[in-house]
């Protein structure tokens, strides 16, 4: 008996939902890997899917590779989790497997505020006055707790999981000035929040228009607030969907030959 040829997906985008769907009818078995069971329920179900919610570091990879031995591997991972995305491909490399990245375009950060990384927002802001939005999210709330008066003037919005809130409250933010919402978020509701926070500074990541980037940018501007851009590491190169549902179909269309 044939058995199907095993795709691997690492997911943490919207798009990553987006890849999966594009396998629902292929003639595969897909795995997927999120780093939460959070990010689990996000997925929805289809028939050939399996999805493994657990952290790997290189070594879990590549025992994880060696088992299942995919005919191909997707970086789905967000353009910021540049650990990840590194252990991917070092994983990938020494089991000799098939990997592609995907990666969503830059946004348009012109006429913004940007800066290299967390630690110069941080220090920029500790220089500035005024009321500031956090988009953000939770991995590096200890940071933006250097903030001068940072319980009164940041308001931060994270996703709706419970270690996130605890992780904010053990910081010392104020609770009336934390808002648990999953995105992506409306033009409208961004200038209603930013507005409502009366933020002087609203802080992102260049994470894409797919990641809201572009509703976030004009909000800002409609609210009378400066977008502070954190920039993307140099070096991540990727495919955009045209490119990579090419290279996929050449991929499987080589596996199909085999059997």
């Amino acid at each position: 008996m044939k058995t199907k040829p095993v795709v691997w997906i690492i997911a943490g985008t919207s798009e990553g939902r987006k890849l999966i769907k594009y396998f629902a009818n292929k003639n595969v078995e897909l795995i997927v890997s999120v780093a939460t069971e959070y990010g689990a329920q996000l997925i929805e179900p289809q028939e050939n899917l399996t999805v493994k919610p657990s952290r790997m570091d290189c070594g879990a990879m590549e025992s994880f590779l060696d088992k299942y031995k995919p005919c191909l591997v997707i970086d789905a991972t967000h353009p910021f989790a540049t650990i990840v995305t590194e252990t991917i491909k070092k994983a990938c490399t020494h089991t000799q497997s098939n990997y592609l990245r995907f990666l969503r375009p830059a946004g348009d950060s012109s006429d913004c505020i940007e800066v290299n990384d967390y630690e110069d927002a941080v220090d920029f802001l500790c220089h500035v006055d005024g009321n500031i939005f956090l988009t953000t999210g939770s991995k590096t709330l200890e940071l933006f707790a250097q903030i001068p008066n940072y319980h009164e003037r940041v308001t931060l919005r994270i996703l709706p999981m419970l270690s996130s809130l605890e992780k904010a409250h053990n910081l010392g933010f104020a609770p009336a000035k934390i808002i648990c919402m999953q995105g992506p978020f409306s033009e409208q509701l961004n200038v209603a929040m930013f507005q409502e926070a009366k933020a002087k500074y609203v802080v992102t990541k260049e994470s894409g228009d797919a990641g809201g980037f572009q509703e976030k940018k004009v909000a800002a501007i409609k609210a009378g607030a400066q977008l502070v851009v954190i920039k993307r590491k140099l070096g991540d190169i990727g495919n955009d969907f045209t490119s990579i549902y090419s290279q996929i179909e050449m991929i499987l269309s080589k596996e199909a030959g085999r059997c």
